[in-house]
């Protein structure tokens, strides 16, 4: 009987989804890829079905725009099986959004925060003379610490 030409052992699936095996190992630990396990000898090989190429690529899309490995997990299952919930999808992609829209305005005001702190550090240099000042060294409407 000629072996099934349709599962991948991880080398050449790594190669093929240009990622490399701990990565392949990982998903399949958390339940992304589909695999199963074959005896040869002594030796379990875990083989992958050929889709797992697509199913890669799906996942290092989602993750490129902030979705997390848990988030994709059930989506990705949904999508393989037939039972993706439009609905469900929009709302979480919403959510996402909103969430990286936050952390977007965090960074900005770090971008504000780093730019002022580099321009007192730049009078401070080129000073000599310059008395740091208490207000100096605050962050400006700052939170309390917590």
């Amino acid at each position: 009987m000629a072996p099934d030409t349709s599962f991948l052992l991880i080398g050449k699936l790594a190669t093929q989804a240009n990622t490399t095996k701990d990565t392949i190992r990982h998903y399949d630990q958390l339940g992304l890829l589909k695999s199963r396990k074959r005896q040869a000898g002594s030796r379990l090989y875990t083989e992958f079905h050929s889709e797992c190429i697509e199913r890669i690529e799906l996942i290092k899309s989602a993750q490129a725009i902030g979705f997390t490995l848990t988030e994709i997990k059930d989506s990705l299952n949904d999508y393989y099986d037939g039972h993706l919930n439009l609905d469900d999808q929009l709302m979480l992609t919403q959510q996402k959004l909103t969430q990286v829209k936050k952390q977007q305005a965090n960074i900005n005001r770090m971008v504000e925060l780093l730019t002022e702190r580099i321009k007192v550090l730049e009078r401070m240099k080129a000073d000599s003379t310059y008395n740091i000042d208490g207000a100096d060294c605050k962050i400006p409407n700052a939170a309390p610490p917590l």
